[in-house]
């Protein structure tokens, strides 16, 4: 079968051609404004790509159009599409007609750290020896892949919030119907779409409404949102965890992590009320992601594998690109790349960062790019996410068109507002300093401005 997909570069539709690849069809597939990792990760894959969409590429006569839902309505090759009389699907629903059928699906949604998460659990199956396929938002370093089939039963998917298509206005996840779900956190993102938590949250009771009796629902307890969506209805066994021991119900007995007032959270402890079920050891920073791995052990438990063995397999857990990577240190100056894009994830990354430098200097470059963040939703937030840093710098795109100078002006100083990524780099190259760590966010490709800051470095060194 030929399956063209549009929309192919985003990290959820590269995964879908991926496994499609792998199953034997033929793939090709267009987009517009690709980066790396996943141009990458598809021409590694023998898939053809194609720049841009002119309705010209229907010419290739697929067999069915994977539509991703960064197309819309009033599109040239969408309108094309439609009066062609080509079958078309979406993402979601292709993945689970002909991936997810018969599999053991973990589903692991949130607002945050859906794509750590769901790579710690999918190596903890793979460290186990049950062979696990799946669907990542990212590229785990244990695996060099945002995708694969695998030949066990399970199979973890990262359960995206997000509408399906434009066709299809549901989140994608629930066409999952998993049998494992982690509800990590909840927050209100995705602006564009969504105008409220309120309407987040009936998403969220969908997908609950299909794991089945047998199946568990792993509940970040801290989360008043995720408690919320749990008591409007579920039918499904609950393991409820938290990043510390939680004062408020004492009858509600949940897992949570321990580590010393000063630790970086590369090692903690995981409890059950005062019981320590085991210490785990590994080479993630942030309280937050000691978070995620023990919402992927509980998974993973569920699934079948031992607790002893999960930890085990935190050991040599790598990590994931595009999160706290770093990307080259130059003359003393460390540059590293992140993903996050929403202030409570800003938050988390810097403490994280913050705990690991100690009192060095910490430089944080935000891009705010995502539909929330252009819309200027968070803007109230915006300051106290980028507290803990030393220097702050902030890329204001064209596309943004609200005051984000007076959004950051409580940091002072500290804080500067940028309208060309060129002169970006210039006045970081011009600034830092042997022992600096420079964290640039960004959920898109930043112009680039990664390696343009370290050959500049470079170059100034020689």
């Amino acid at each position: 079968m030929h399956i063209h997909i549009l929309g192919i570069c985003g990290t959820f539709m590269g995964g879908i051609a991926a496994l499609a690849r792998a199953a034997g069809h033929r793939v090709t597939g267009s987009d517009s404004g690709v980066y790396p990792p996943m141009s990458e990760q598809l021409t590694s894959l023998g898939i053809e790509l194609i720049e841009g969409y002119e309705p010209g590429q229907l010419r290739l006569a697929p067999d069915i159009v994977v539509v991703g839902n960064v197309m819309s309505r009033g599109n040239t090759l969408i309108e094309a599409l439609l009066e062609s009389g080509i079958p078309y699907t979406s993402g979601p629903d292709w993945l689970a007609r002909h991936v997810l059928t018969g599999r053991w699906t973990l589903a692991v949604a949130g607002t945050h750290g859906k794509t750590t998460t769901a790579s710690v659990l999918t190596w903890i199956l793979e460290h186990a020896g049950l062979d696990p396929g799946f669907l990542i938002g990212g590229i785990p370093d244990n695996f060099a892949v945002s995708a694969r089939l695998g030949t066990g039963a399970p199979f973890v998917v990262e359960a995206d919030e997000y509408d399906t298509a434009f066709f299809d206005k549901r989140a994608k996840f629930v066409h999952y119907r998993p049998r494992t779900a982690i509800l990590n956190n909840l927050e209100h993102d995705h602006a564009d779409i969504y105008p409220d938590v309120a309407s987040i949250q009936w998403q969220f009771q969908q997908l609950l409404r299909m794991v089945p009796r047998n199946g568990l629902v792993v509940a970040n307890a801290a989360d008043a949102h995720v408690m919320e969506v749990i008591a409007k209805g579920c039918w499904s066994p609950v393991e409820h965890f938290a990043g510390a021991p939680l004062e408020r119900d004492g009858a509600l007995e949940h897992w949570h992590v321990a580590v010393p007032d000063e630790g970086d959270y590369t090692r903690f402890a995981i409890m059950r009320g005062t019981h320590c079920a085991g210490t785990v050891d590994w080479a993630m920073p942030g309280r937050h992601n000691a978070e995620n791995a023990l919402a992927a052990i509980l998974a993973a438990r569920h699934a079948g594998v031992d607790m002893d063995v999960a930890i085990a397999a935190l050991k040599s857990f790598k990590g994931v690109r595009r999160r706290m990577e770093i990307r080259g240190v130059v003359r003393g100056i460390t540059v590293y790349d992140d993903f996050a894009h929403h202030p409570t994830a800003v938050a988390a990354t810097i403490e994280a960062l913050r705990r690991r430098v100690g009192s060095a200097r910490l430089v944080a470059v935000l891009e705010p790019r995502s539909n929330t963040m252009k819309l200027g939703t968070h803007r109230e937030a915006l300051a106290g996410s980028l507290e803990l840093a030393d220097r702050v710098w902030l890329y204001q795109g064209p596309n943004v068109q609200w005051d984000v100078a007076g959004a950051v002006a409580p940091l002072g100083e500290r804080a500067r507002v940028v309208k060309n990524s060129g002169e970006l780099t210039d006045l970081l190259v011009s600034t830092l300093a042997p022992g600096d760590h420079v964290l640039i966010m960004s959920n898109g490709g930043f112009d680039g401005i990664h390696g343009r800051l370290l050959d500049r470095l470079a170059d100034t060194s020689s």
